[in-house]
């Protein structure tokens, strides 16, 4: 946040005169960064406003993925939500102590959110693949909404840590990359995210796995497949393959950066470094409604049937692929 102050003149006795010289506050001229920080926040509160309002306002849609997809849409939400309260506070109105750690205490709650629901989705599809029998049920969605509760108060808690005074405004030199969250705080921050992406590669590791053993099993029961079967189902797997390492490049190419220089940097490293890897992870935020929610049948089908009801009642018999 940039504060700008002007010392005030010296005190008169008339009360009117020294309202009149009261001390100031000069708005920033507006830069290009600032305005791409206003409209990447309303594109991504818009995208992910979308998203949770179709799910929530669909009662066919409340099997446990869609629960985690709503999860990160809300977290991706809040997350929009905080940079254009950032940029309010920056380029509109005065900037405070409170606006500071209002605006950091909400994103750090939406990143968090966010990443643990990133890594929700991944445990659902490795359920999904190896419990198939069980998955779905209305137990295995009490579990989800149980996790997701447990989610979202851990974020919650760990969120007003800035709030509570876990903050370096009183002390510059404790602070981190990240002002005003202390360079203490930060490192385990950081050290959680690198914690939950290795739990999220080494879950999307074994839906390799899992998968693999179905393709196995299914080609050692019909012990041999027809030339047109055969390449339909290498086209398939190709494609699901492809969109899984595009998934998980889009995943780690986000969050690594900004995880590793928050261990690394401090309050004297160079600001352009921190906002360099920041962008990546609230892009993230932009990327995810894409990756995760609209390349889901169900969620697609509803909003073509939002969007277009005609054309989606004349199509109804066309098959979307499964996501991976």
């Amino acid at each position: 946040m940039l504060h700008h102050h002007i010392k005030s003149s010296s005190a008169l006795p008339d009360a009117t005169s020294s309202l009149l010289h009261s001390p100031t506050y000069e708005v920033p001229p507006l830069t290009v960064w600032g305005v791409a920080l206003c409209v990447s926040g309303t594109l991504i509160a818009t995208e992910n406003a979308i998203v949770v309002t179709t799910i929530l306002a669909t009662p066919s849609l409340r099997a446990p993925v869609f629960l985690l997809l709503a999860s990160l849409g809300l977290a991706d939400l809040l997350a929009g939500v905080a940079l254009i309260l950032h940029f309010l506070f920056l380029f509109c109105v005065e900037p405070s102590d409170w606006s500071e750690l209002l605006t950091s205490g909400l994103l750090v709650t939406s990143l968090i959110a966010s990443l643990c629901s990133l890594m929700g989705v991944a445990l659902d599809r490795y359920l999904s693949l190896s419990h198939a029998l069980t998955y779905g049920s209305s137990e295995s969605r009490y579990r989800a909404a149980i996790l997701l509760l447990l989610v979202w108060l851990g974020a919650c808690v760990i969120g007003a840590g800035p709030a509570m005074g876990w903050h370096c405004l009183g002390e510059p030199n404790s602070c981190s990359v990240a002002r005003p969250l202390t360079r203490t705080y930060l490192s385990l921050l950081c050290g959680g995210f690198l914690v939950v992406v290795m739990v999220t590669l080494q879950l999307y590791a074994g839906i390799c796995r899992v998968a693999r053993r179905h393709a196995h099993a299914i080609a050692t029961q019909r012990h041999f497949l027809s030339t047109n079967q055969s390449y339909a189902s290498k086209h398939s797997s190709g494609r699901g393959f492809s969109r899984l390492i595009l998934v998980l490049s889009v995943f780690v190419g986000c969050w690594m950066p900004f995880s590793l220089w928050g261990l690394l940097g401090d309050a004297s490293s160079p600001p352009l470094y921190t906002y360099a890897t920041l962008v990546p992870a609230a892009g993230s935020s932009l990327l995810n409604p894409i990756l995760y929610s609209l390349r889901n049948k169900d969620i697609r089908k509803v909003l073509l049937q939002a969007c277009c009801p005609h054309r989606c009642a004349h199509n109804a018999h066309i098959h979307y692929p499964v996501d991976v």
